[in-house]
Protein backbone atom coordinates (compact mmCIF):
# COMPACT_ATOMS: atom_id res chain seq x y z
CA UNK A 1 0.00 0.00 0.00
CA UNK A 2 1.53 3.09 -0.98
CA UNK A 3 1.58 6.08 1.87
CA UNK A 4 -1.08 8.38 0.62
CA UNK A 5 -3.70 5.09 0.75
CA UNK A 6 -2.40 4.59 4.15
CA UNK A 7 -2.51 7.94 5.37
CA UNK A 8 -6.15 8.01 3.85
CA UNK A 9 -7.11 4.56 5.59
CA UNK A 10 -4.94 5.96 9.12
CA UNK A 11 -6.82 9.52 9.02
CA UNK A 12 -10.54 8.04 7.75
CA UNK A 13 -10.23 5.35 10.96
CA UNK A 14 -8.65 7.67 13.12
CA UNK A 15 -11.67 10.44 12.84
CA UNK A 16 -13.63 7.37 13.73
CA UNK A 17 -11.49 6.56 16.68
CA UNK A 18 -11.71 9.96 17.80
CA UNK A 19 -15.49 10.30 17.80
CA UNK A 20 -15.60 6.41 19.42
CA UNK A 21 -13.47 6.18 22.07
CA UNK A 22 -15.07 3.18 23.27
CA UNK A 23 -14.85 1.16 19.97
CA UNK A 24 -11.93 -1.53 20.47
CA UNK A 25 -11.78 -1.91 17.05
CA UNK A 26 -11.55 1.55 15.79
CA UNK A 27 -8.69 1.77 18.38
CA UNK A 28 -6.80 -1.45 17.41
CA UNK A 29 -7.22 -0.34 13.60
CA UNK A 30 -6.27 3.07 13.71
CA UNK A 31 -2.86 1.87 15.41
CA UNK A 32 -2.34 -0.96 12.56
CA UNK A 33 -1.95 1.74 10.09
CA UNK A 34 0.41 4.30 12.05
CA UNK A 35 2.50 1.40 12.84
CA UNK A 36 2.36 1.41 8.63
CA UNK A 37 3.20 4.99 8.48
CA UNK A 38 6.04 4.94 10.87
CA UNK A 39 7.41 1.08 9.89
CA UNK A 40 6.88 0.15 6.47
CA UNK A 41 6.90 4.21 4.93
CA UNK A 42 9.32 6.05 7.98
CA UNK A 43 6.97 9.04 8.79
CA UNK A 44 7.22 10.46 11.88
CA UNK A 45 5.72 13.44 14.17
CA UNK A 46 2.03 12.85 12.42
CA UNK A 47 -0.51 15.91 13.16
CA UNK A 48 -3.67 16.58 11.61
CA UNK A 49 -5.18 20.05 10.74
CA UNK A 50 -9.12 20.14 10.12
CA UNK A 51 -10.42 23.11 8.45
CA UNK A 52 -13.81 23.54 6.32
CA UNK A 53 -12.65 21.74 3.41
CA UNK A 54 -10.19 19.26 4.19
CA UNK A 55 -8.13 17.39 6.61
CA UNK A 56 -4.48 18.35 6.32
CA UNK A 57 -1.60 15.73 7.39
CA UNK A 58 1.80 16.91 8.53
CA UNK A 59 4.25 14.67 9.33
CA UNK A 60 8.22 14.73 8.41
CA UNK A 61 9.77 11.20 5.98
CA UNK A 62 13.44 11.19 5.49
CA UNK A 63 14.07 13.97 7.76
CA UNK A 64 12.02 16.67 5.31
CA UNK A 65 8.71 18.08 6.38
CA UNK A 66 5.77 17.45 4.30
CA UNK A 67 1.72 17.62 4.08
CA UNK A 68 -1.03 15.72 2.56
CA UNK A 69 -4.46 17.41 1.88
CA UNK A 70 -7.66 15.06 1.91
CA UNK A 71 -11.22 16.25 1.32
CA UNK A 72 -13.73 16.57 4.87
CA UNK A 73 -16.32 14.56 2.75
CA UNK A 74 -14.31 11.62 1.96
CA UNK A 75 -12.45 11.31 5.35
CA UNK A 76 -15.91 11.65 7.04
CA UNK A 77 -17.81 9.46 4.75
CA UNK A 78 -16.63 6.00 7.17
CA UNK A 79 -17.65 7.47 10.36
CA UNK A 80 -20.78 8.78 8.89
CA UNK A 81 -21.49 4.94 7.16
CA UNK A 82 -20.76 3.64 10.90
CA UNK A 83 -23.23 5.92 12.34
CA UNK A 84 -25.94 5.42 10.47
CA UNK A 85 -25.78 1.56 10.78
CA UNK A 86 -27.79 0.72 13.48
CA UNK A 87 -26.05 -2.41 14.31
CA UNK A 88 -23.14 -0.53 15.18
CA UNK A 89 -24.60 1.78 17.89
Amino acid sequence: MNLQDTMYNWLSIKVVADHRKDDQAAQDTCSFFKDILTEDHNVADLSVEVTEEYYVVYYVKGGKSDSKKFPSELIEALLSSIENEPKYN
